[in-house]
């Protein structure tokens, strides 16, 4: 069985000829892999950084298992399709709603863990009918619409939980993350939300060393005096060790508030196989469903064990866009480089420690990306919003899911806020074509522009899709990768 771990060596292993690319099935000299796999770490190091510390999870625990998933993508989709799993940030919000209805570590994870093989069973699907049934039931105007308001959602944690620990280091950063992302080129642009971190972190330290304490709210939000950057735990610290594991505890109503991240995971995949598939020249359609459950696995896997969720990651496409080297060995070692990170609950304390107000300023502008990705959708889709068949649920689901809008059904059920807005989004659209005229209807295709061979009439669709052989339906893209 071909399991996509052989690599041809390119060229002479050193440097690329000038407009030649380094396909998946190739390789560099192994000190070059290395160096590209320590690389693509880097680039995903700023977002996994801060997803499990704002989820309450242990970070070297999602470094390590963010090694894990990568393997199992690799493995899964044979090394064709190049790519690292790193730590979603779409969970962020759901985690934040659990916790406030009282739920622990275990909670979210247990919530996240039915996520995954939510995602799991999708890509199942998607493998045996063809993406149609992804489409279908989610055109654009939904997925958009869901990715949106799960970003959104999250403004009152950034208001009232980070924000106000250090409100002038939170603007600092602020100013300097933006100016980072859109001042830097190429590769450093990709990770400006490390460099966001490391300034951050930096800039708490001088600040303790010249005006001492600060007297504000501390992470339990009890106003205190205290230093802004505390790294009493890395002292304490092991070089060597693994991390803490937990199980996870299913409730139902953590369960509902993180469903609807199934969408938004999506669309994440969707968009990195058509992505990398427009990159490397491969018609990676086949792939799409297999990728899909690959993610299911990885984030099963993570959370089994008190981990956090992965999915694939778009700084590190555009690493590869950079460098042209498209081999999958370098995401051999990455995985690896994150495996050996996982080990260090040293690195993993120093994580800990990012300051308050430093996740005030990079959550700021991160949860905002989020939100504006569903925006990116409809403009890649050309989703009238004109049309009220589309404005009126999105309207009426966005306002939902931003504003916690609560429902009380019975004295113990209630949905609200995440899993409310989404509700309303999928049905309401669905109700209300339902009964809509003919003319509302035909304005917007059943599939985006651009989904290859579903352009041309279907007949790729259905090759795919027909007989029900396992053979995965041609991969869409309803928006794009947002890790992010």
């Amino acid at each position: 069985m071909d399991l996509g771990v052989r690599w041809t060596l390119h060229g002479d292993g050193r440097t690329p000829a000038p407009g030649a690319v380094v396909r998946p099935d190739e390789r560099l000299s192994w000190p070059r892999t290395a160096g590209l796999g320590a690389q693509h770490v880097v680039a995903m190091f700023g977002a996994s950084f801060v997803a499990p510390v704002l989820m309450g999870l242990d970070p070297n625990l999602a470094i390590m298992m963010s090694g894990v998933a990568t393997i199992v993508f690799l493995l899964a989709t044979r090394g064709r399709v190049p790519s690292y799993l790193g730590c979603s940030l779409s969970f962020v919000g759901v985690a934040a709603v659990i916790r406030a209805q009282g739920g622990s570590s275990a909670t979210v994870t247990g919530a996240v863990f039915v996520v995954g093989a939510a995602l799991f069973l999708v890509g199942l699907a998607v493998r045996h009918f063809g993406a149609r049934i992804i489409h279908a039931a989610m055109p654009p105007i939904v997925t958009g619409a869901v990715v949106m308001l799960i970003g959104f959602n999250l403004a009152p944690v950034t208001a009232a939980t980070y924000w106000p620990q250090d409100q002038w280091t939170a603007l600092f950063v602020m100013l300097f993350t933006g100016l980072a992302v859109v001042c830097l080129r190429g590769f450093w642009s990709r990770i400006a939300i490390f460099l966001g971190l490391v300034f951050g972190y930096v800039l708490s330290w001088g600040l303790d060393r010249v005006f001492g304490q600060i007297h504000s709210a501390n992470a339990s939000g009890e106003v205190t005096d205290h230093w802004r950057l505390d790294l009493s735990g890395v002292g304490q610290a092991d070089w060597i060790g693994l991390p803490a594991l937990h199980g996870p505890s299913f409730e139902w109503s953590a369960i509902l508030v993180a469903l609807p991240v199934v969408i938004a995971l999506i669309a994440e995949n969707a968009g990195h196989v058509k992505a990398v598939g427009e990159m490397t020249g491969d018609n990676l359609d086949d792939k799409l469903g297999t990728a899909i459950s690959a993610d299911g696995v990885g984030s099963m896997l993570s959370t089994a064990v008190g981990g956090p969720p992965n999915t694939t990651y778009s700084e590190n496409i555009g690493v590869m866009a950079a460098t042209r080297v498209y081999s999958t060995a370098a995401y051999w070692a990455a995985a690896g480089f994150a495996l050996l990170f996982g080990l260090c609950p040293k690195f993993g304390a120093v994580v800990a420690a990012v300051p308050g107000g430093v996740l005030g300023g990079i959550t700021v502008i991160l949860y905002g990306m989020i939100g504006l990705l569903g925006a990116q959708i409809w403009i890649n889709a050309k989703v009238d919003l004109r049309n009220p068949l589309n404005l009126v649920p999105a309207a009426a689901g966005i306002i939902i899911g931003v504003g916690n809008v609560t429902m009380e059904f019975t004295d113990t059920f209630s949905l609200s806020g995440i899993a409310l807005g989404t509700l309303v989004v999928i049905t309401g659209y669905h109700a209300l074509r339902a009964f809509a005229p003919a003319h509302l209807k035909t304005q917007e295709p059943l599939l985006d522009e651009g989904t290859s061979s579903y352009d041309t009439g279907g007949e790729g669709a259905d090759a795919a899709g027909s007989g029900g052989k396992g053979d995965d339906g041609a991969g869409g893209g309803g928006g794009r990768s947002a890790k992010s």
